[in-house]
Order: C-alpha cells, then structure tokens, then sequence
C-alpha cells in the first residue's frame, strides 16, 4: 500500500484537490456564510492562474518535491525518525504533527518578519474570501515554503507515505477553512476542537491588524490555543467584518498581474504580530 501511494501521489493530490474543489464550492453556492463583494468571474481566474504559475515555477526550480526528499533521506539515512529505532505509527504520526506545528511557525514568521510579510500579504489582500483563496500565494513565497518544507523533511526524517498524507491533509484543509461556507454554530465549536473552521481562520482574514494576526493554523487547531494565538470570533461578527488589507482595495489589485507585483508595491506602513485591539489598522498593510 506505501509502494502504491507513493507511485502514485501526484494522482492522489490531484484527485483530492479536484474533488474537494468542487464540493466547496458547491457548499458555498448552496449555503454561503457571507455575501460576495465580487463575482467569481473578477477574483477566479487571477487565483486559478496564481496556481498554475506556482506549480510550473516550484516545477522548474525543484528537481525533487517533498516526496523525493523523503525518499532521498531514508535511502541515506538522514533525520530523527531515520535515526531513532520508533514503531511506524508512532513514525507517521509525529512526522504528520510536527510537520503541521512547522507550518505553523512558518506562518507565524511570515507575518512577522516585514520582507516575508510584503511576500505573504498578497494572500491576504483578497477582498473576498472563498476557497479559492486558500491556494492564492505568491510564487515566491510558495519557493520559499518548498525549501523550508524540504529541509524539514529531511531533519525530521519523514517518511513518504507521511509527507503524501501531510501534503493531502493540508490542502484539503486549507480548502476548507477557506470555505464561505454556512456551519452550524454548535457544530463548528465541536469542529474546531480537531480542525481549523472556516470561523475560525476567516478571523485571520480580518483587515483589523489585531486579528489578522491571530489563527495561523491551517489544519490543526491546538498550535494557536497553545501559544496564545487563538481569537474565537471577530468583533464585528463574521458578515459585518472587512476582509482583506487596507491598503489593497481596488478592484484593479484582483488581477494576476497585480498580485505578481504587490510585494513590489508600497510597504503599507509598520507590523507587528498581536497588535493590541483599538490601535490603527494601518498595520495590518
């Protein structure tokens, strides 16, 4: 069965992808959490090309994705889980959750150091949210992540079969937090225990600078609860809260050619991580 699903991984990511594409969508078309500000036919086609551009570009810059670098350091032996005489679960497990625990430092550390955040902001400055903003990043900060996820990889000494599940997992999640898709309020508490909700990382996507930087999670929940990141709701409540940055508000900036050069563009003022609620929104630019 390993043999299988690593011959077979870009099938399995694509497959996911597509599926859940769908059922989103249709989720959101059925059952949406805000009104739209844009039709789909403005914001898609720059998100939907910010991910054909990413693909060909970590494509040709990368001889060997994640995957590769799995399998390159378990044929030489390299990091902890190569290293260390542990049980495959407990192997699969901790390669799966401490691989989520870096991409939440990662996140973290894209918000905080200034040259990142003017790479990760692109993301951000969506003026609406859907799951089609779940794959908008900049090709340049998608290159960087590679290289720290493959670093990673090899230190951890992750097996395949775990990157593959990662890889799956946190697609589909961030897919699905990034859903404008109605839950059940009781239901949503209950989900937030285990995964991250679309309330709860559309709080990230606050223009407000105090909640932007909160939630970085994007498939497990506990990394924010455990260092202090966690905001349950928005203080405007979910349909009234302004999504995106204040400093990219023009229709104009949902072309793909603006979110290739909006990290060129204005620095949008100071930043810092867990600015206090009532100070200037100008900080989360």
């Amino acid at each position: 069965m390993t043999d299988f699903i690593t011959a077979n991984e870009p099938t399995i990511r694509l497959s996911v992808f597509a599926g859940l594409l769908l059922l989103i969508a249709l989720w959101e078309a059925a059952a949406p959490r805000r009104k739209r500000e844009f039709s789909r036919w403005r914001r898609w086609p720059s998100n939907f090309g910010i991910v054909a551009f990413n693909t060909v570009a970590v494509r040709l810059i990368f001889p060997t994705a994640a995957v590769g670098a799995a399998l390159i350091a378990g044929e030489r032996g390299w990091g902890l889980f190569n290293l260390i005489d542990a049980p495959a679960w407990l192997t699969l497990l901790g390669s799966v959750l401490i691989l989520d625990f870096l991409i939440y430092l990662q996140h973290v550390m894209f918000h905080a150091v200034p040259l990142l955040w003017r790479l990760h902001r692109m993301h951000h400055a969506d003026l609406d949210f859907d799951v089609t903003t779940g794959a908008r990043f900049h090709p340049i900060e998608i290159v960087l992540s590679m290289g720290i996820k493959l670093v990673a990889v090899a230190v951890i000494g992750a097996p395949a079969v775990a990157v593959i599940i990662f890889e799956v997992l946190l697609n589909g999640t961030a897919m699905f937090n990034h859903g404008n898709m109605r839950i059940n309020g009781s239901i949503d508490r209950i989900l937030r225990l285990i995964v991250v909700t679309p309330d709860m990382h559309r709080v990230h996507h606050s223009a407000a600078a105090d909640e932007t930087n909160s939630n970085f999670g994007f498939n497990l929940p506990w990394w924010d609860r455990i260092f202090g990141t966690y905001l349950a709701q928005p203080a405007a409540g979910h349909e009234a809260m302004a999504i995106g940055l204040g400093d990219f508000r023009e229709a104009k900036q949902l072309r793909l050619d603006w979110l290739l050069i909006q990290p060129f563009l204005k620095a949008g003022g100071g930043y810092s991580i867990n600015r206090r609620r009532g100070e200037s929104e100008g900080g989360a630019q």
